[in-house]
């Protein structure tokens, strides 16, 4: 049986769904199912789903049937709904489109296009290398059958010696290697939250990390993050003591979309308070490696950690390169060997030569994270002054880290511009992406890690489509893709 949403859970979702202010008023049908197929594009409704009967969203909504039934026939015109006599209607997409491997989806033909989606850079020059040289390591390990599901040794070695450098005394029983950030938290997830659990997440946060919990139906709770001072740690740590939640989950270095670095007391009391709330923490450090003006980071949440509460995740995506799938935890080591019994029946091992590689990559990282902090320093320059010379309108607070900058805009319109932007070949993260209830449409994360004059380019072109906006009639649909 098909799963379904209810007129007034629809109408929830829909929110303020008529034209915005200031642009020229469409029909109400039009913006209706503009507003539905908004929701699609930001995954907040999902592929399959059965939508109310006309006179149940019609009621829900407080407008006639008629303009339901004319929204409805858009949408089947579109591709984005079909309807069967007697089963009801579904969405669905139109031809031309497929699903991305995080449940978005992306256009089939993305030539020309800037990509803002994903916050990651391209590869650096020492991977080829460092290629090369994994595969002269390969034969070592041909012998045997190949499946390693803690992860080989020396990249266990490795790891462990950066959390020891950083001042968390760890071994190599401590680390579990993954395929990738992602497969990490989803590894926790499936041994620490069942069905139903209470889960904290930031908001906004990691969109595919919102996506791990809804797949455990975890029952999620949010903690505001500002986007100019950071967390409110007074109301964090009381949150977390009243909802008493199975689990936290947090990014600190460089938070995910905001850039904010938490403070080494708030970590240190962010353990206390799990503990006496009886929660595991899960702390991303996805991007620890990667400040930018010189300053320290704090020490580890880990550091603070003394009744293994703190299960640290990382991984290589965003210093290195996305397309080497290693990753990592680091927790107690009978917990590491609790997730390798589980990921035996997810993926038995990560592949041994992507891993061999991530072994000579992290040998050179001193040179490599280097070079790539340099770099994204120099983007975030070009970035910060395009936006300003172009798009003077918009706030933000430059981040002293990262690969990202969480911009507020002059009103509510991040999905409505993500839109129009496809138009002009430049693909955006809106804000509705990063958090649970469809708010946050005056934020849009805008990544540093392309070149700088795609940089530039990009913001001319979301300039001209942002003053088009409000005099744009009828803006037309495009989907968004994967967000990292």
């Amino acid at each position: 049986m098909a799963a379904s949403v209810r007129g007034g859970q629809l109408s929830r979702l829909l929110g303020q769904w008529h034209a915005l202010p200031g642009r020229r008023r469409s029909p109400d049908y039009v913006a209706l199912a503009g507003a539905i197929r908004g929701l699609l594009s930001d995954g907040r409704l999902a592929l399959g789903m059965r939508l109310p009967a006309e006179r149940e969203l019609a009621e829900s909504l407080g407008v006639s049937r008629t303009t339901v039934t004319a929204a409805y026939r858009s949408l089947r015109e579109s591709g984005h709904l079909i309807s069967r006599r007697g089963a009801g209607s579904f969405s669905t997409l139109p031809n031309g489109h497929r699903v991305a491997t995080s449940g978005l989806w992306t256009p089939a033909d993305d030539l020309d296009m800037i990509d803002l989606g994903v916050a990651a850079s391209a590869a650096p020059v020492e991977l080829v290398e460092a290629a090369r040289a994994a595969a002269d390591d390969l034969p070592c390990y041909l012998g045997s059958a190949g499946y390693h599901p803690t992860g080989l040794i020396e990249l266990r070695e490795a790891v462990a010696d950066g959390y020891t450098a950083r001042g968390v005394p760890t071994a190599a029983d401590q680390i579990l290697i993954t395929s990738g950030t992602q497969q990490a938290l989803d590894l926790v997830l499936r041994l620490n939250v069942p069905v139903g659990a209470s889960v904290l997440v930031e908001s906004p946060t990691y969109p595919n990390a919102l996506a791990a919990l809804a797949a455990r139906r975890a029952r999620i709770s949010t903690h505001g993050v500002d986007a100019a001072s950071g967390w409110d740690g007074e109301m964090l740590l009381g949150t977390i003591r009243q909802l008493r939640p199975r689990l936290v989950y947090l990014i600190p270095e460089f938070q995910n979309p905001t850039g904010h670095l938490m403070s080494a007391a708030l970590r240190e009391q962010l353990v206390a308070a799990a503990h006496t709330a009886g929660a595991d923490l899960v702390v991303d450090e996805s991007f620890v490696e990667l400040p930018l003006d010189g300053a320290g980071v704090p020490p580890p949440v880990a550091l603070f950690d003394r009744r293994s509460r703190v299960v640290s995740i990382g991984g290589m995506s965003k210093p290195y390169w996305g397309g080497l799938r290693i990753g990592w935890v680091r927790a107690s080591a009978p917990l590491v060997q609790r997730l390798a019994a589980l990921r035996v029946g997810v993926d038995m091992a990560s592949p041994v030569i992507e891993q061999l590689v991530a072994v000579r990559l992290l040998r050179q990282a001193p040179a490599i994270v280097s070079a790539r902090r340099a770099q994204l320093a120099v983007r975030r320059a070009a970035l910060v002054r395009a936006l300003r010379e172009e798009l003077p309108e918009w706030s933000f607070r430059v981040p002293t880290g990262g690969v990202m900058l969480w911009a507020e805009l002059d009103g509510p319109i991040s999905s409505a511009l993500a839109r129009a932007a496809e138009e002009v070949g430049v693909r955006l993260a809106p804000g509705p992406r990063f958090g649970l209830d469809g708010t946050l449409e005056r934020f849009l994360r805008l990544p540093f890690s392309l070149p700088e004059a795609d940089l530039e380019d990009a913001v001319r072109r979301i300039a001209s489509v942002r003053h088009d906006l409000d005099r744009a009639a009828r803006p037309s649909w495009r989907t968004p893709t994967v967000i990292a």
